[in-house]
């Protein structure tokens, strides 16, 4: 199973569902486009869908479905901001807030949520 080589150290670190789901995902991408980093987005992709990256690990999600409002329709060659993982639409700015608070994140009181977004995800990685 290529999945259990290739597996990054945040989703060794997750609950187990969140390893199967990422494994399902990259196994079956390798499948389909080989090795490599294709097959790694797609697996993260699924994943997100289901969890949320919180610190140095991935957590379930209160509710499923995408994390980020750049999996909005909206062309094929539209740019898409992802948040690093961080779940933009299925947390408040004041939920966000909270977070970049305790994660110690300098000017969060003057940032809106796409910000705190950015910078919870610079300080998880």
């Amino acid at each position: 199973m290529p999945a259990q080589q290739e597996m990054p150290d945040t989703i060794r670190r997750s609950p187990r569902k969140a390893q199967r789901t990422w494994a399902k995902a990259h196994d079956a991408a390798v499948d389909q486009y080989g090795e490599g980093e294709r097959a790694h987005r797609t697996a993260y992709a699924a994943l997100k869908h289901t969890h949320e990256k919180i610190g140095d690990r991935w957590e379930p999600k209160d509710h499923k479905g995408p994390s980020d409002p750049g999996t909005k329709p909206g062309g094929p060659n539209r740019r898409r901001e992802t948040f690093g993982g961080v779940d933009v639409q299925g947390h408040t700015k004041q939920e966000l807030y909270e977070r970049a608070k305790k994660l110690g994140i300098e000017g969060r009181s003057k940032m809106d949520k796409k910000e705190l977004a950015r910078a919870i995800a610079r300080k998880q990685d």
